[in-house]
């Protein structure tokens, strides 16, 4: 993930309370990190479980 290119959504605001993700999609997988912490770990979903996640969180505003 070292060559990745990440990226904070638009609705991400000041606070640095954020996350980041990385468009690896082709691999078929979706990082996601903290902000704060740009070397510290990464969450991979799978894009299926990440795409059920957005549109989960799209339904519940």
């Amino acid at each position: 993930m070292n060559s990745a290119i990440w990226r904070k959504s638009n609705y991400s605001g000041q606070g640095g309370n954020c996350l980041e993700m990385a468009d690896v999609a082709a691999a078929g997988a979706i990082p996601i990190r903290d902000s704060k912490e740009p070397y510290g770990p990464a969450l991979v979903f799978s894009t299926r479980a990440w795409a059920a996640f957005v549109s989960y969180l799209k339904g519940a505003g």
